[in-house]
């Protein structure tokens, strides 16, 4: 009789569980569009120093989203490469794939090429990639009234 009383709070508990609602996933972020304006930072840590050295500009972002092509304006070309390319999205990631950036020789300026973690709320977009600990390069824009 103990063993039955057992199975059946066992058999409720799997019932309350497959039956309880699931929680809804948020729905993804909408995608950029227009133009943004706002501060990029770059981030990067020496191997034989603790400190970041952080460098940041002014920058401006231009999203067409039915191309899904984008444009870069810096105010300071010796921090982050102007450009222009095509980008997708792929949330929780924006994938950018910059017309200008060439690995031979290695880039030595910042470009808006690959893999970037972000969130947007239809007015400020946040952009992230990193490289494990040493790197990171930071956009936090806002959308300029069109």
């Amino acid at each position: 009789m103990k063993h039955q009383l057992l199975y059946l709070f066992a058999l409720l508990g799997i019932l309350t569980t497959g039956c309880a609602k699931s929680a809804k996933q948020p729905p993804p972020p909408p995608t950029p569009s227009g133009t943004f304006t706002g501060q990029f930072i770059y981030l990067h840590r020496h191997t034989s120093s603790k400190p970041f050295d952080t460098v940041k500009t002014n920058i401006t972002i231009k999203f067409v989203t039915p191309d899904f092509t984008f444009s870069v304006t810096p105010s300071d070309s010796t921090i982050h490469k102007p450009s222009h390319g095509v980008f997708g999205v792929n949330p929780p990631y924006l994938v950018f794939s910059d017309k200008t950036y060439t690995t031979v020789p290695p880039p030595t300026i910042a470009h808006l090429n690959g893999y970037y973690l972000y969130n947007y709320d239809g007015k400020t977009l946040k952009m992230l990639a990193y490289s494990l600990d040493t790197l990171a390069l930071e956009y936090n824009l806002t959308k300029a009234d069109n």
